[in-house]
């Protein structure tokens, strides 16, 4: 019989610590929790845990702290990390720093709330050996769009940016080229815009790629256009990093195994 996996959870929160201590080891895995950032170190060191989950701990920049520790730790670096931050509207006072966020390299990237039967899944799946990378196909005119997306997408270890492209024309021409799983899709492009592309990807190629459309403009017209042409997701500009990740990952599976498609903002 192989060994149960170990996971390290690192936040404060104690009513979400034990529901997902549970749904943890249900899936056979064994569970660790600190709640601050000196147990979490001993635990660390001490256990040799196969994943470790950061979540929110205080004071504001621990957890990030801990990153860059294990990180720098010979033992310690090559454990898979996942980032669990704290609410958007508690951003302000708690979670991880848009700084840090920047500059974390963790496998994935969550955000609170968040049901913790979801989190026992993708901590299951993180830890499985030889987990394939997902395809990026990044399509915005605005080089300072594309290239805060480009920065992070790149940390992420289960994602690969195939291409890029400027405008809607190229953003279909790539597309067919290179197959990706996903495309990130702003709405507002030169030549065609984002709808018409995402129409013509979905109408020309049936392997499977899933489109993610991007706008400045959360508007139920846009996001029952971008329904109608085949996206499967809508993600508004303004809260990018957390939602991006997370339907990118949706989508991306959902591309890899051939499954229906459902749109979800």
């Amino acid at each position: 019989m192989e060994p149960k996996r170990l996971v390290l959870v690192v936040d404060d929160e104690s009513e979400f610590c034990n529901c997902l201590h549970d749904e943890l080891q249900d899936i056979g895995c064994e569970v660790l929790v600190a709640t601050n950032l000196d147990q979490a170190r001993h635990l660390a060191i001490s256990q040799r845990p196969d994943l470790v989950l950061l979540g929110t701990i205080m004071p504001r920049g621990a957890a990030f702290k801990l990153h860059q520790w294990m990180k720098g730790n010979p033992i310690l670096k090559e454990i898979p990390q996942i980032v669990l931050d704290a609410c958007p509207e508690n951003h302000l006072t708690r979670g991880w720093r848009r700084d840090e966020g920047m500059r974390i390299e963790a496998a994935e990237y969550y955000c609170k709330p968040l049901k913790p039967a979801i989190l026992a899944s993708a901590i299951w799946k993180q830890m499985d050996i030889g987990k394939a990378e997902i395809k990026v196909l990044i399509a915005d005119d605005h080089a300072m769009v594309r290239e805060g997306i480009r920065t992070l997408l790149n940390l992420q270890k289960d994602m690969l940016i195939v291409g890029e492209a400027t405008n809607g024309a190229e953003a279909v021409d790539k597309a067919l080229e290179l197959l990706p799983d996903v495309v990130l899709m702003d709405i507002v492009m030169p030549e065609i815009d984002g709808i018409e592309a995402t129409r013509q990807i979905c109408k020309r190629c049936r392997e499977g790629i899933r489109i993610l459309m991007l706008s400045q403009y959360d508007d139920e017209q846009n996001m029952a256009a971008g329904s109608e042409a085949g996206a499967v997701g809508f993600i508004s500009k303004k809260s990018v990093s957390a939602q991006l990740l997370e339907a990118v990952r949706t989508a991306g599976r959902g591309a890899q195994s051939g499954g229906e498609q459902s749109y979800a903002n």
